[in-house]
């Protein structure tokens, strides 16, 4: 893929006169993200043609001039001369601005950049580069003039770490795709860029003293996530398997790949044109089967292989093990200048450690009383050593757990830890929030995932404004197990980053419906960027439909330029498929496939939408009381069907469908009994949110199939009732690691609604 370093942005749609800030909630007319913390809008606009000039004191912001030169002369066909002129764009020292903030001014006849730092003045490059004609991104040279609008703007960030994660170890992507990368992350102004370059399905990053851990880590033969990307591939191109990091040696078919020294220090000096710092993360003592699969020496025992839930770890009683981990550190301190280095530290099996006759030793003579300390000697070790190395130890929150110096940073991602980041925050540590939910960008998408992550607080509810001061920012990240290709880990960050980058740089979520609108001004740019984002979602899809007599299926498009395809015969939705009409009749059962298309030929997510036709459920009579009766089961279970196999531990009235905070096991089970009094004879849809898995039935018919172990996610389902009571039965279960339970209906097409407690009976 062709390296993006110049990345061209959105086209002005209109000019305002209103004053925008951070605590309005009105739109705009400027298709700027994240929007700036003030804008007012001016009559006019600058315009810039080859006789304008750069003006900027000797030795001040020589990289920004270059970077503001290359995307004018992206428009132009030449730079920009620098000198004072008739018409001049004069970048500004501004000692009394915030770090990475600006001030920038647009007239008829100046364009005044003013900033505190390098970065700050780069921030202000990028928002005039979303002031600038898309068109300069696919065009070179084309145009006699270039226009901005006539502005203000006041503009500084919220949070300091604005941060993206691409785990390049689980698949592997190209260093040409790292640039694009960065690029989408200087757009938007994000500034950390967290590369998970090493665990256990493959070893990244060339370290010149272990050559085995490329020659030998680097490589695998296809595992369990490779044959679930290959299965997904023969509906999705996106899963297919990138042929360009596989290789044949010795006879077997590997996968993978590592980038060298050199290759990531060249990444480092173009990040840091950009203003981004890249954090490496060498993963351990967990997550190391690469390394010891080269150096066996490492465990405890000399094994490699999972346990119970995840892989052995390296021993950390053993010299040799801080030998070893000293030396690539040394290395990777040498290739990243970041002020941080990322230690992992998370999803540890420390079985081994306990039969260790050294680990036992080890502790007695350390006065370390459990494995958890024994996991954070390891942690406090490594952090002394990079400390000395004039470097900062970040690790994930499990680190907290045996007792961490406050002077590390934690990155947070466990949701189902709450107190975590509080605990942290309290202990004096710097925190990052990345949790899982909503900030796990390798989570499939619905049509809440937006709102979610826009609406995102990175500070935690228990903290105090004083203790809050401790978050510093947040950060998504992408883990591909499931990611086997650019353009799906395209599709899984884009357009989320951008929801993310205006939360942290606003620190607010009151602008949600102007960003939805200046996100649709963002398409365009993003087509001309080659960046395969995820569609806008098709609104009100109901999954599984029934219908007594007939039924009309209506598509709103969720862009004008769309085209809505679809199919009846099973296959999936081509660019030939039939165009879905403004309404389609339903008067039999039949299953329809849509999805939408760009003008490009892009198809967004594929719909499945079964209709089936269906008698009104007869109405029951009973002597009921207030309530759904709910069994509670303290057990593992994989599926709802496995639940009834045992007896409950215990039961009781539930008035709503929200988990109680009296249920409290790891991995549970409930099961809610009763009916339904439904007010109204009609079509009923229901929309059962579940982590893990859940089903619903009514009047003893299924109609919503949310079942088995998964993250949040919603499914849908319809039901015709008659008034009355109707029976109910909805089951849940939690395998461990956080859950979500959510119900709610919509009448006849309805807008969707909590379900009144009053309904429920028993």
């Amino acid at each position: 893929m062709k390296i993006l370093k110049n990345i061209g942005v959105a086209l002005v749609i209109g000019l305002g006169c209103v004053l925008t800030n951070r605590s309005a909630a009105q739109g705009n007319s400027y298709n700027i993200i994240p929007y700036p913390s003030a804008l007012i809008a001016r009559q006019g606009v600058f315009t810039i043609t080859n006789s304008t000039r750069i003006d900027v004191s000797a030795g001040k912001f020589a990289n920004e001039v270059v970077q503001l030169n290359e995307l004018i002369q992206r428009g132009l066909g030449t730079k920009l001369k620098l000198g004072k002129g008739a018409k001049t764009i004069k970048l500004n020292l501004d000692a009394s601005l915030p770090a990475e903030g600006y001030k920038l001014t647009i007239t008829p006849l100046n364009v005044a950049i003013s900033a505190a730092t390098s970065a700050g003045m780069f921030r202000a490059v990028e928002t005039i580069r979303q002031l600038l004609p898309v068109g300069l991104q696919s065009k070179t040279g084309h145009l006699k003039a270039l226009t901005l609008p006539a502005l203000n703007i006041t503009d500084k960030p919220e949070y300091a770490w604005r941060g993206m994660h691409l785990d390049v170890s689980r698949h592997f992507f190209s260093i040409s795709y790292l640039h694009k990368f960065i690029d989408l992350m200087a757009l938007y102004k994000m500034n950390k860029f967290h590369l998970h370059l090493t665990d256990d399905q493959g070893w990244r990053v060339e370290i010149k003293k272990y050559p085995l851990l490329t020659q030998q880590g680097a490589w695998r033969t296809f595992n369990n996530q490779d044959s679930a990307c290959m299965k997904k591939a023969k509906d999705n191109p996106d899963f297919e398997i990138d042929k360009s990091h596989i290789i044949k040696r010795d006879g077997k078919t590997l996968y993978g790949g590592y980038y060298t020294q050199e290759q990531l220090k060249e990444l480092v000096a173009y990040a840091a044109t950009k203003h981004i710092e890249i954090i490496p993360e060498i993963d351990m003592p967990g997550h190391m089967m690469a390394a010891i699969t080269a150096y066996p020496y490492l465990t405890c025992n000399g094994e490699n292989k999972f346990g119970e839930l995840f892989s052995k770890p390296i021993c950390p009683c053993n010299e040799t093990t801080y030998e070893f981990a000293q030396n690539i550190f040394d290395e990777i301190m040498q290739i990243f200048p970041s002020q941080y280095i990322h230690i992992g530290g998370d999803e540890v099996d420390r079985t081994d450690w306990a039969k260790s006759a050294e680990c036992k030793a080890m502790m007695e003579r350390e006065g370390i009383k459990d494995l958890a300390g024994l996991h954070s000697y390891f942690i406090n070790r490594m952090e002394k050593y990079f400390n000395s190395k004039g470097k900062k130890l970040i690790g994930w929150d499990e680190v907290i757990e045996g007792g961490i110096s406050p002077t590390a940073t934690i990155m947070y991602w466990r949701t189902w830890v709450p107190d975590a980041p509080v605990k942290a925050a309290k202990n004096g540590n710097k925190v990052i929030m990345a949790p899982g939910e909503p900030l796990y960008f390798d989570n499939p998408a619905d049509q809440y995932s937006l709102y979610k992550v826009y609406h995102f607080n990175p500070i935690p509810a228990k903290l105090n404004k004083e203790e809050a001061k401790a978050i510093i920012g947040a950060q998504a990240n992408i883990w591909t197990e499931m990611i086997p290709s650019e353009r799906r880990a395209d599709y899984m960050m884009m357009p989320r980053m951008t929801a993310l980058a205006e939360r942290l740089w606003n620190g607010n979520a009151d602008n949600y419906d102007s960003y939805l609108k200046r996100l649709t001004g963002q398409y365009k740019r993003l087509d001309a960027l080659n960046v395969h984002y995820r569609l806008p979602d098709i609104p009100n899809i109901v999954n599984e439909n029934v219908f007594t007599d007939k039924a009309v299926l209506t598509i709103t498009k969720p862009l004008a330029d769309m085209t809505i395809r679809y199919t009846t015969d099973g296959s999936l939705p081509q660019n030939t498929s039939n165009v879905l009409p403004t309404s389609l009749t339903i008067n039999k059962p039949v299953n329809i496939k849509l999805a939408a298309f760009t003008p490009n030929g892009s198809r967004g997510d594929i719909y499945t939408i079964n209709y089936r036709q269906q008698s009104l459920a007869a109405a029951v009579s009973a002597q009921t009381t207030a309530g759904l009766k709910c069994d509670y089961y303290k057990a593992f279970f994989k599926q709802t069907s496995m639940i009834e196999a045992k007896k409950p531990d215990s039961s009781f009235i539930a008035n709503n469908i929200i988990v109680p905070a009296s249920v409290n096991a790891p991995s549970f089970a409930l099961i809610y009994k009763g009916y339904i009094d439904v007010p109204q004879t009609g079509i009923y849809t229901f929309y059962l949110t579940c982590d893990d898995g859940g089903i619903l039935k009514i009047a003893d018919r299924m109609v919503v199939d949310n079942d088995g172990l998964h993250s949040a996610q919603e499914r849908n389902g319809q039901v015709a009732l008659e008034k009355g009571l109707q029976p109910f039965v909805l089951k849940f279960i939690e395998g461990g690691g956080g859950f979500a339970l959510k119900l709610k209906y919509s009448f006849n097409g309805s807008a969707r609604a909590e379900v009144p407690s009053s309904w429920f009976k028993n």
